[in-house]
């Protein structure tokens, strides 16, 4: 469990292929920030842009870790398999750690495509489209998690290739994470609200009729 609030901006230092064919995963050798591995463990999760992995070995005094990814994972992600980007990273919530964001998964719902990324006056105004089967879980004021970033949706614009959400970046975000680094076009990660799913899920049964007990004549 995460909160995106995202506690280091490592760097995808190598990427080595798991096989020879398409069903094949991958390994990436992360390199991450001075010190932030000192509490990491063998098997401990990590998110990488708001995917939830899992730390396969750790090279210390290179500053490095590597996870395994599946063929299945990268076909449901951005950003995973670029050598030499930039990336999000966050320690899995601990009991007693502040929830600053919101609750994150770390299970990537959708992939999003950046539709503007630009400067308004001292903020970012970030644009992402999102597929139609994820319009229904966005709301105004609601919560997503971009690349692992925990942020608040400003606006909602439906369209017939999905929607169109609108967030304010302030510039502490922009500088203590990944997402400056995005443009136009950009493939980024997008986790839905834990409360809407649930929601969701709770509609869809009340909508289903409960069978009636045979009452006694």
């Amino acid at each position: 469990m995460f909160t995106g609030i995202i506690t280091g901006v490592g760097r995808i230092a190598a990427v080595h292929d798991l096989g020879s064919s398409s069903s094949h995963g991958k390994r990436l050798s992360i390199a991450a920030p001075d010190g932030y591995l000192d509490d990491v463990g063998l098997g401990d999760s990590i998110a990488l842009n708001g995917a939830c992995m899992t730390v396969t070995s750790l090279d210390l005094p290179g500053k490095q870790f590597t996870i395994d990814i599946s063929a299945e994972s990268l076909d449901k992600t951005a950003g995973l398999s670029e050598e030499a980007a930039q990336i999000n990273l966050e320690k899995a919530l601990r009991a007693h750690d502040r929830l600053g964001g919101h609750i994150v998964s770390g299970h990537v719902d959708g992939i999003g495509i950046v539709t503007r990324f630009a400067p308004v006056g001292e903020s970012w105004e970030l644009r992402v489209l999102a597929p139609p089967a994820l319009a229904r879980f966005l709301a105004y004021k609601g919560s997503i998690t971009v690349n692992g970033v925990s942020l608040t949706v400003n606006s909602v614009t439906d369209q017939a290739d999905g929607s169109e959400i609108s967030i304010n970046l302030i510039p502490h975000t922009v500088e203590n994470t990944a997402l400056g680094s995005l443009k136009n076009g950009s493939r980024v990660n997008l986790e839905i609200d834990t409360v809407a799913r649930y929601v969701e899920r709770m509609l869809q049964a009340g909508a289903i009729p409960t069978p009636q007990k045979d009452k006694a004549p």
